[in-house]
This record gives C-alpha cells, structure tokens and sequence, in this order.
C-alpha cells in the first residue's frame, strides 16, 4: 500500500498523473524544474507538485482534478472520479439549473419569491437568518447572488421553490452531469445540495467559462458573483490583492470535517487559464470553520503558488469574459 507521502508526491510527478498513479502504478516522471518561459506542461507539472506538497502536509483525505490551459494539460488527478458529498460547491449546479430555466423562459431573474419564517434557515452561513423581518419577498436574482457569494443556506430552500429537486437533476442529467445531484427529501422544493465528483465539478465549471452549458447573461451571472469581492475569500484567494482576487471565480463548500473548493483562475485579460476541484475531509480541527483550519490553509498556500505560476501564461480567448470586473469601493453617500 502506497503511503500518504508517496502517493502525494507520485501525484506531482507531471500532467499525466492519472487515478492509476494515485492507486500506485507508476507515474510518469517529471523532468527538473526549468527556468525557461513557463508554458502550460511546466505550469502543469508545478501546480501538481505544489498539491502533494501542501495536501500532505495538511493530512486528511484529499480529491482533486486540476488543469491548466483548458483541459489541455492535467495537474493534479487525484480519485477524481470518487463520487462524495459536495455540500455548497453544489450551489454553483443548482445556480445551472435555475438559469437553464431563465434561459428557456420558465423563470425571469426580477421574480419575486416569498421569504417566509418557516423557511429561513436558522444560524449557520448567510443573510436571510439575519433579517429577523418576516415575511418579505426578494427576486429571485437576489437569491443567486445570496446563494454563491455568501452561501446562504435560505436561499438554497428559495431556489428549491422555483426548481424542485428531481427537477434540478434531471436538467443536471441531461447537460452530462449525473453524478453531480442534489438529494430530494419528502418536501419536493427542499433538498441537501447532494453529491458530486471532482472531475464533473471541473468540467462543469470548464463548460461554464466555455459558454456551453449556458446563455452568455446566465454564464455571466454566476461567474460575476463567484468573482466578486464578497465572495469566499479564507482558501484559494486569501493570500492575494483585491485585483488577483477578481481573476478568480471560486465556491466553497463546508460541513461536518470536509473543506471543498473548486473554481476557475482567469489571465490578466479575462481568459481561463487554470481551472481546480478539490475536496478534502479529515484533517484536524473539524469544528473550525475559519481561515485556520489546516485544508483551508493549504488551499491557501496553493491559490497564491497557481497564479503565480500561470500568471505569465495566456489563456483560451475564445472563453474570455465579455468584461472584467472591477472592485470599486464606496464611502456611502
């Protein structure tokens, strides 16, 4: 049996790491580090070595899949066909479904849904607990913004109300993600966000920055919100400034002992250049829910060494963004 040390640093050994090389078959070995121009195979071959290194160290259960240049060169492919509860990265397929509903003309984004009492969820992430004035109504574009920014747990019960869960996995079926499923509960409109793998989270998010799983209003409404400021902030993009943090659309997901993340690193132009699913449990510290606990701090680390190391890198332009974002603070007024 492969030791924890050993299969990490085997999952570094090059892009053509692979769940056979995870498992123990022989990896493909990488050739020393160059100084030359980086490009997408070095890129690759760094941002897989920084994975073992860092995911290792932090100890617990790891999965990942992780590219660079598309899909083009793989990093990191660590059980990346393990199917595990996803928790709120989960919210980035339920945001899918509801706009592939305002992109059939089933739903509008200024519709209004009612926030009653009954279904606020008490405590835990989000704004809607704090309110304290109900029943209000708030559009459904306030939702989406609520669910993949602050992760509101509410507005995951509010998207359930315009798209119930058998719903959401049958269009999540048939967009070529049926591992990637929220789970239903006897109440149709509620469900816990359910399961996924790394490699579908990967390329549901690929698809996204693609412009094939959605309209270009509906793909721009979900990475908008996933790069914004407001966004999570303790893992990939904690050690970065605010203009770093905007190339970066990112959703995390937490509960019990897992700390999740996956998300999308863009060039200096808007372009994609990196895009990451990881998923841990197990480490130490499973009651810390903050910047401090150890898979939190690793992803960290990782976040600031994969831009760094594709930053010099161009990526696809035909998935560039029609606009970059811009942080552009108010002193109220």
């Amino acid at each position: 049996m492969v030791s924890p040390l050993n299969r990490r640093s085997a999952i570094g050994l090059g892009t053509l790491a692979t769940a056979g090389a995870v498992l123990g078959a022989p990896a493909v070995a990488s050739a020393a580090p160059s100084t030359a121009e980086p490009t997408p195979l070095r890129a690759a071959r760094k941002v897989g070595r920084v994975y073992a290194r860092e995911s290792a160290a932090a100890g617990g259960n790891w999965q990942a899949y992780v590219t660079v240049a598309g899909s083009s060169e793989v990093a990191v492919a660590d059980e990346a066909d393990t199917v595990l509860e996803a928790y709120s990265v989960n919210k980035i397929a339920v945001a899918t479904a509801v706009l592939d509903k305002v992109d059939r003309g089933l739903l509008t984004l200024d519709q209004r849904v009612d926030v009653t009492a009954a279904i606020v969820v008490p405590g835990g992430d989000g704004i809607f607990s704090l309110d304290g004035a109900y029943p209000s109504s708030v559009t459904l574009g306030h939702v989406l913004a609520a669910l993949l920014t602050v992760s509101d747990d509410t507005a995951v019960r509010l998207c359930g109300l315009v798209a119930p869960a058998a719903e959401i996995n049958e269009i999540l079926v048939a967009k070529g993600f049926p591992n990637t499923q929220v789970e239903p509960v006897a109440n149709p409109n509620r469900f816990f966000l359910g399961r996924s793998t790394p490699r579908e989270t990967h390329d549901l998010l690929q698809a996204l920055v693609a412009g094939t799983l959605l309209s270009p209003s509906s793909t721009d409404a979900i990475l908008s919100k996933l790069r914004a400021p407001i966004a999570f902030t303790d893992g990939i993009r904690r050690e970065m400034s605010s203009d770093e943090r905007l190339r970066i659309a990112t959703k995390a997901g937490w509960f019990d002992s897992a700390r999740h993340e996956a998300g999308v690193i863009f060039d200096r132009s808007g372009a994609p250049v990196l895009t990451y699913a990881i998923f841990a449990d197990g480490q130490p510290g499973a009651e810390d829910f903050g910047a401090t606990h150890p898979a939190v701090r690793a992803r960290a680390t990782m976040g600031r060494q994969f831009l760094d190391t594709v930053d010099a890198l161009t990526g696809d332009s035909a998935a560039r963004l029609s606009r970059s974002p811009r942080y552009q603070p108010s002193n109220g007024g």
